[in-house]
């Protein structure tokens, strides 16, 4: 039990960051993103591209980092993945949602139009690289280090943990101490009284999408590291994301983190009593009981 909470932990991290960039985005903008979870498989699908692609190509060596199964490919790979799903999720807004916004369309007209973006992303996805699930390096001996009570761990996994970590704080100090991130923090308040500030609401609106689509990237490519890579992996991320979202509240970055740990480990350890088949209906029964129970989240945002 005690190791599948800590494999809880690191599915939760990763849940984690997908659900911050959901919730920063429904905060300042009020809209529920249904390809939010294909956003990270972009990421982990563009960073195999780097990988065993472009890089590859250009000779850059992939050996490993001490008894991580990669190496400098993906520490490239990496960042790049994450600019450039950010880029896709701009100009995703750019080109479909904004236009629908200064229409004033409805809440059902912008979820049809996110699913109809996340179906065109899957199939872009299924076109390029088949339906097979795939790995960053395939047959790579992946040790595991002993700790107590009889716990194993990977070392890939402790550095997913921190890369979380890194990626939270570097954007917990955007959000504090910059003038954008203090900009996106009033819009997220009040849109309106922002804009009367003299607050660029467009420009705050394309910074959180980029920030959005980047933490969904690195999302995805921790899974593949961690796991593997397949095209409907962050379709069936896509619940456990919404859970995290409402059980930390909508809005509150915060609230989305402990949101995804909690999602995560209840995932993780109910495979001690169900099918691992069963994981995603686990966040789904979570996801059902706060919105019965406190719509708002246990942080009290909005409902």
């Amino acid at each position: 039990m005690a190791e599948l909470f800590i494999y809880g932990i690191v599915l939760g991290s990763i849940i984690s960051l997908g659900a911050i960039g959901l919730t920063l985005v429904y905060g300042i903008i009020r809209f529920a993103n249904f390809a939010h979870g294909d956003f990270l498989t972009a990421g982990a699908y563009i960073a195999l591209f780097m990988v065993t692609g472009v890089l590859s190509w250009i000779g850059i060596p992939d050996s490993n980092f001490g008894s991580l199964s990669f190496g400098w490919r993906m520490a490239i790979a990496f960042p790049f993945s994450m600019l450039a799903v950010g880029c896709v999720a701009i100009v995703l807004d750019r080109v479909l949602y904004r236009k629908l916004r200064r229409k004033a369309s409805g809440a059902v007209i912008f979820a049809m139009s996110s699913l109809g973006a996340a179906f065109i992303i899957r199939m872009i996805i299924f076109i390029l690289w088949g339906a097979d699930s795939l790995f960053y390096r395939p047959g790579i001996l992946r040790p595991a280090l002993e700790l107590p009570l009889g716990i194993k761990i990977r070392p890939d996994q402790i550095l997913i943990l921190l890369l979380v970590v890194f990626l939270i704080t570097l954007l917990h100090f955007f959000l504090q101490n910059t003038k954008m991130g203090k900009a996106m923090r009033a819009t997220a308040d009040n849109m309106e009284l922002a804009l009367i500030s003299g607050i660029d609401t467009e420009r705050i609106i394309i910074w959180t999408w980029g920030i959005g689509g980047a933490l969904a990237a690195a999302g995805g490519i921790l899974y593949g590291i961690d796991v593997q890579l397949h095209p409907h992996m962050g379709w069936n991320f896509l619940i456990p994301l919404f859970a995290a979202t409402i059980l930390g509240s909508i809005g509150n970055m915060y609230g989305a983190l402990i949101g995804g740990l909690t999602i995560g480990v209840a995932q993780q350890v109910s495979t001690a009593f169900l099918l691992p088949t069963y994981k995603p209906a686990v966040a789904f029964i979570i996801m059902i009981l706060i919105l019965l129970i406190r719509p708002q989240g246990i942080f009290g945002g909005r409902s």
